[in-house]
């Protein structure tokens, strides 16, 4: 029996019901046939030999159909084997051999066949039916894969509230939900602007255009799914929990992939989009009345991928930073996420107080404030903080090297920070030219972050308070863990018997016990 792992769950079921039909290898089709090409819709990743790997987005060319459940196909003309049909989608436009799947290829070997180089000269009207009727084929599978997901899913796990509360289906689903209801309206726009009579005047780009805001939902989505893999993957380890999903899959007759294939969909559907857009706009003339629509949505779609990537980063960073200002003492004021989301640069500088004395303190850049702390000593890591600066109120202002009037003293490579708002001045110095320019440059990156953020919406609170809520919590589980391991010490003290001693052993093992002063006995009177 062979097995299946997709992720991190691993099942012997999500194949077809039979066997790959031949154990015998399929030859390629004649130079002079044809060839047929489809797109992998999820992983396949197999332990069997006979059986073809890819990955979801991967191109491959399907040699024998025969079979309705089992085909036998190639990736890159250099592995061939079985597949499950129900993995895949045939790809539109099989005379037009792409460049983008011709670029795969290091070099395209001479014996490659003439149907694969050439970029045969189709109908562009008929290219340009193909790619609409795929974009629109994609997404009704699409939205289907959805409702199954939230009717087949959600819906029974509700109804379980042994087994699931609100908050673990949210981890799980995200906004799934949501994003469901979005897709079912766009797909009912894009079927709409279809045109029936001529499809290849159908104008779709307006429809992209019109719900690329919408787009944005996504984001929510694609941060939350690394939590949502893990507690999946959580429950899994749990028998009832696999029975449960296995027994909501088989009532909504859903194909044969795991549910966390199912989740993944929504992360892989917003990367293909501009990819979709970007194949319309191939094969719409300029001078079609939906060419410049096209264009534009293309561009929106990107924004879109660059916006959603952008956020992801800034949760990774929001995150780092709540635990960062964790291991900070004596923490005064506001939390740092309250109005920062990524740090800026950091270094150990100088910074001279009101009385002329130069300090090593380390100083953290972060978007709207600079924070600044003393290094403990006696912790390898520890720091202590010491204030911070509102870098939205505040003026950066180089000086030459040399005497500084104003605190009276003499410095090199060196900065003033004036708090506006304030009227408080800070004059630091670093121990370089080179380490000055950083500085001077990362105060110049901290605004153009700053406006980005501004503009974008790069992080909006309530993801700020998401992290915050879910960091205090593990925080306070924490704490309740080394409370409760301290008071089991505490009880196991008091429960040994007063005169109970030490085995005789035990001081014969111990050193001499040392005084304050290991050289000599005791310590010699001054003379």
């Amino acid at each position: 029996m062979y097995k299946i792992m997709h992720g991190f769950y691993e099942k012997e079921d999500f194949y077809p019901k039979h066997k790959h039909p031949s154990k015998v290898k399929k030859s390629k089709m004649p130079e002079s046939e044809n060839r047929t090409y489809a797109e992998a819709l999820w992983d396949h990743i197999t332990m069997d030999q006979e059986e073809l790997p890819f990955r979801a987005g991967d191109l491959l060319e399907i040699i024998d159909m025969n079979d309705k459940d089992w085909w036998y196909g190639a990736l890159d003309d250099h592995q061939e084997g079985w597949l499950p049909a129900t993995f895949v989608r045939l790809r539109v436009n099989q005379d037009h051999f792409e460049e983008d799947f011709i670029g795969r290829f290091s070099e395209i070997p001479e014996h490659t066949s003439p149907n694969l180089r050439r970029i045969s000269m189709i109908n562009p009207d008929q290219g340009r039916i193909n790619v609409i009727n795929e974009i629109l084929q994609a997404e009704q599978d699409y939205v289907k894969h959805m409702k199954d997901v939230v009717e087949g899913y959600i819906r029974h796990a509700r109804k379980r509230v042994d087994m699931f509360t609100e908050e673990k289906i949210s981890v799980i689903f995200g906004n799934i939900e949501e994003i469901f209801k979005f897709s079912t309206q766009f797909l009912e726009t894009l079927e709409s602007a279809y045109c029936k009579e001529q499809p290849q005047q159908s104008e779709l780009g307006k429809c992209f255009l019109k719900y690329s805001k919408g787009f944005e939902i996504y984001s929510d989505y694609c941060n939350n799914h690394p939590s949502g893999s893990a507690e999946l993957k959580d429950l899994y380890r749990k028998q009832k929990y696999r029975h449960f999903f296995e027994a909501c899959r088989l009532l909504q007759e859903m194909i044969e992939i795991p549910l966390e294939g199912f989740l993944l969909n929504p992360v892989q559907k917003i990367c293909k989009y501009p990819l979709q857009l970007a194949e319309l706009l191939k094969y719409t003339p300029q001078t079609h009345p939906d060419y410049v629509n096209i264009q534009q949505a293309l561009e929106a779609m990107k924004k879109i991928a660059a916006l959603i990537n952008e956020r992801k980063r800034k949760m990774e960073s929001i995150e780092k930073l709540a635990r960062w200002q964790h291991t900070v003492e004596d923490w005064q004021g506001k939390d740092l996420l309250e109005r920062s989301s990524e740090l800026i640069y950091s270094s150990e500088i100088n910074k001279i107080n009101s009385a002329g004395w130069s300090q090593e303190r380390w100083f953290y850049l972060f978007d709207h404030q600079l924070v600044y702390c003393k290094k403990d000593l006696l912790k390898r890591n520890g720091f202590s903080y010491k204030g911070r600066i509102d870098t939205d109120e505040c003026d950066i202002i180089d000086i030459e090297d040399g005497k500084d009037v104003q605190y009276n003293v003499t410095v090199k490579n060196a900065w003033k920070i004036h708090e506006v708002d304030k009227d408080k001045w800070y004059l630091l110095y670093a121990k370089t030219p080179a380490e000055k320019q950083r500085w001077i440059k990362a105060f110049q990156k901290e605004r153009e972050r700053v406006r980005e953020d501004q503009e974008n919406n790069f992080m909006p609170d309530h993801w700020k308070n998401k992290i915050l809520n879910r960091i205090k919590a593990s925080q306070e589980k924490q704490n309740s863990r080394t409370q409760s391991e301290i008071q089991y010490k505490q009880e196991f003290i008091r429960g040994i018997p007063s005169h109970a001693t030490l085995p005789r052993s035990y001081s014969k093992k111990q050193s001499k016990r040392r005084g304050w002063f290991p050289f000599g006995g005791k310590q010699k009177a001054k003379s």
